[in-house]
């Protein structure tokens, strides 16, 4: 892996620059890259304090080891299009979309690996093949998976400039007074505690989210909302409605639990994903709907703003 050192990064620590950049690398385990050795810059071995310059380049080696303990699963996957280039998969609420941190198994990639070994991109390596974006455990939705190293990078692309369609229907808490909230708050990791992301001004990256209110629900002094990403930030909705003063239902790493709903998990599902065909050339769009649970959700906040 090769990032490339701009003028807004100078003078950034090693370590902290590539937990900005990378995702899914903790801390500590950068740190263990660096302190073997795995990581150089302008092809040289440095510390982790080491100050980065203007157009370093930094190469990252990630041990293969762990990935051959990946092992294919039957696991049904819900596969909503297919064809030689993609495949859109909806993936369900609590089902992890690759392996890292010691969970190595139960993932929508051993799924694949299964049902597509060797029909699957190779840019990310066995760990992640395919995955070109992903979305949260408790986040259900849509998700494109490339079928090849041309299809990987020309979907990566567009994920860099943003031009992605990506809509998301979410349940927060309170009532939402305005019909539509820009909402534009640079995030970056959290400096009291480095799992979590945080709207920061330090270290962080521009994130625009755009919310649309569809229903308030009074008598539960709740909302539900749909969020379009502008930017695809770790944790972005999230993090922006919980800035806000909305944090998501079930969301307990950036709200608090509420007894009413008895859920595991943020109340958030990828609804819409459109892109530009990496072969056709052309726009697709696809729409997955809610899962069962939270239908059942909405059906009995309507009860309650009816008086039933």
């Amino acid at each position: 892996m090769e990032l490339k050192v701009l003028n807004v990064d100078v003078g950034k620590r090693l370590d902290n620059f590539i937990v900005q950049n990378v995702d899914n690398l903790t801390r500590s385990y950068i740190k263990n890259l660096i302190d073997d050795e795995l990581v150089t810059v302008n092809g040289k071995k440095r510390k982790a304090g080491y100050s980065l310059k203007e157009n370093d380049i930094i190469n990252i080696q990630i041990p293969e080891d762990k990935e051959a303990n990946i092992k294919a699963e039957d696991i049904k996957l819900n596969i909503m299009y297919e064809d030689d280039d993609i495949l859109i998969v909806d993936k369900e609420k609590g089902m992890v979309v690759h392996p890292a941190n010691g969970n190595y198994s139960g993932t929508m990639v051993n799924s694949l690996m299964y049902s597509h070994k060797d029909k699957l991109s190779s840019i990310n390596g066995t760990i992640r093949p395919g995955i070109v974006h992903r979305i949260d455990k408790d986040t259900s939705g849509i998700l494109v998976v490339a079928k090849n190293d041309n299809a990987h990078k020309k979907l990566s692309e567009q994920f860099k400039v943003h031009s992605i369609t990506r809509k998301y229907i979410a349940l927060v808490k309170g009532i939402i007074k305005e019909d539509t909230m820009d909402i534009d708050y640079p995030i970056g990791r959290s400096s009291k505690d480095r799992k979590k992301m945080a709207v920061t001004y330090k270290n962080s990256k521009e994130a625009k989210t755009h919310i649309k209110v569809l229903k308030r629900f009074y008598n539960s002094n709740v909302t539900l909302v749909e969020a379009t990403l502008e930017t695809g930030r770790t944790h972005q909705i999230r993090v922006h409605m919980a800035y806000v003063g909305h944090p998501l239902v079930g969301d307990e790493v950036y709200g608090k639990k509420d007894p009413r709903f008895k859920i595991e998990g943020q109340m958030l599902h990828a609804k819409t994903l459109g892109f530009i065909h990496p072969t056709k050339n052309s726009y697709i769009e696809f729409e997955s709907n809610l899962p069962e649970y939270y239908l059942e959700i909405l059906k009995k906040l309507e009860n309650k703003e009816k008086g039933e």
